[in-house]
């Protein structure tokens, strides 16, 4: 009896520990990709892991009912309903870490840009994001060149998530006209640029990309460290720094590499396989509080 007295002790002393290391520490929130929802798998094992190795808390915000509203619902709904989740979290309030999944990177830097009244995002960690749109394949366009004229249409714009992002490179005018979320995201609609937005993501203290080397859901991978195919063509994928929209700091990244808070980060995988070491180099670091950020080396190509 004393024995398990005794033991029972050392377990509330240990959770008590936990619940101030916890609570000490800033949280973070984690926004899954498209098919997905905070009870599968994936999205699990990225909040859990994150958590035990980070000894931070951290939260899955789910939008809807999860898998079937990330495909259907549009991506400025989806930024809305997370606007008012994070808004209502007091454990937030002091501000907190982003980790974005796939698609989920799209709803973050809407959650950044345009959430009025929200806590602060201290970093963005965006894992295998599309952050800079994706484009259909070249094979599947005829004569090499696509045209947006369905996918760019209200009808699709406001039934499909991905129509938010898809940037076709031979047919930008119609993406400026008819997409409705990314080039809002960008701040690139002709006569409507809006310095909140800039403002509030060259706030970020870091801007943490990670790629994956064997990508084939995001296309082109290099969408992932905000690189695109060269407008007009299929023939030719700009580095970040050579796109319209870093060139004229249309929402601030230019401003954050500039400041050295840009890390271009490449893991081994597939597209959201991530290893443990992966995520202790490239994550954990950015989770804690005060810690170095020298283990996350930028990737040079």
């Amino acid at each position: 009896m004393a024995y398990l007295c005794s033991e029972n002790f050392i377990l509330f002393i240990i959770a008590i520990f936990c619940s101030i290391c916890f609570s000490s520490s800033t949280p973070f929130i984690v926004l899954h990709g498209i098919t997905m929802s905070c009870n599968d798998a994936g999205s699990t094992f990225y909040t859990s892991q994150l958590s035990l190795l980070s000894k931070s808390k951290g939260y899955c915000i789910e939008i809807g009912n999860g898998a079937h509203d990330s495909v259907y619902m549009p991506l400025e709904t989806q930024v809305q309903i997370a606007c008012e989740k994070v808004k209502g979290m007091k454990e937030l309030q002091q501000g907190y870490n982003l980790v974005g999944l796939s698609q989920g990177n799209m709803v973050g830097r809407g959650l950044i840009e345009f959430c009025d009244g929200a806590p602060p995002v201290k970093n963005f960690i965006s894992i295998g994001g599309p952050n800079a749109g994706v484009a259909p394949a070249a094979s599947s366009c005829p004569y090499g060149k696509c045209s947006g004229a369905g996918i760019y249409t209200d009808y699709y714009q406001a039934r499909s998530a991905p129509s938010g992002y898809t940037r076709i490179p031979t047919d930008i005018a119609g993406f400026l006209n008819g997409c409705k979320f990314l080039p809002k995201l960008n701040n690139e609609i002709p006569n409507a640029f809006n310095p909140i937005y800039k403002q509030r993501f060259s706030s970020l203290q870091n801007l943490v990309l990670v790629m994956f080397e064997k990508e084939s859901v995001v296309t082109p991978k290099e969408s992932c460290w905000f690189g695109f195919y060269q407008d007009g063509t299929y023939s030719q994928i700009l580095p970040a720094q050579e796109t319209n929209v870093y060139k004229e700091d249309l929402f601030g990244l230019q401003t954050l590499d500039k400041a050295g808070k840009v890390k271009f980060l490449k893991a081994q995988g597939r597209h959201l396989e991530i290893t443990i070491p992966e995520m202790q180099q490239f994550v954990v670091p950015y989770l804690i509080d005060g810690a170095a950020t020298t283990s996350a080396p930028n990737a040079t190509s």
